[in-house]
């Protein structure tokens, strides 16, 4: 991890967005997820100053979310590709997605459709444990220790 962007705070929500609470980052997420892999991809797809990407891509490769691959030799020329904490982000943007369906859908919206059904998803977050829609029962947060 970067030495920058470490955060002490215990609130996993709070480490997270210390590296990736940006629009771009998200967005870097986004795209690369829909097949996005090159810089000039992301440049066009995103209107993002070269810089500003730079800067992005740096941080999120170094944080593990993507990884540089080299795709060309001549001219040296390199991607960047998920990696598993990549992959694993997946859900979170599907569930910032449906949050702003709901509450900022004005308009017509991009939907994300199964491949493989045809279905348009709805996705839900669901407790592993208890099986519980996350938001339909109290929860708390709790620091490590004073349970």
């Amino acid at each position: 991890m970067n030495d920058k962007n470490i955060c002490a705070d215990p609130c996993p929500i709070a480490r997270c967005l210390a590296f990736l609470g940006d629009t771009w980052s998200l967005l870097l997420l986004r795209d690369a997820h829909i097949g996005l892999t090159r810089f000039d991809q992301f440049r066009k797809s995103l209107g993002i100053a070269p810089t500003i990407l730079t800067r992005r891509l740096a941080t999120l490769t170094e944080e593990g979310l993507l990884e540089k691959r080299l795709y060309s030799e001549r001219p040296p020329r390199e991607e960047y590709v998920l990696t598993a904490a990549g992959r694993d982000f997946l859900p979170v943007l599907m569930m910032i997605g449906a949050w702003g369906s709901q509450y900022r859908g004005d308009g017509r919206l991009v939907r994300v459709q199964d491949v493989e059904t045809g279905e348009y998803i709805k996705p839900i977050a669901i407790d592993e444990v208890t099986g519980a829609r996350i938001g339909t029962r109290p929860l708390r947060f709790v620091m490590p220790g004073s349970d």
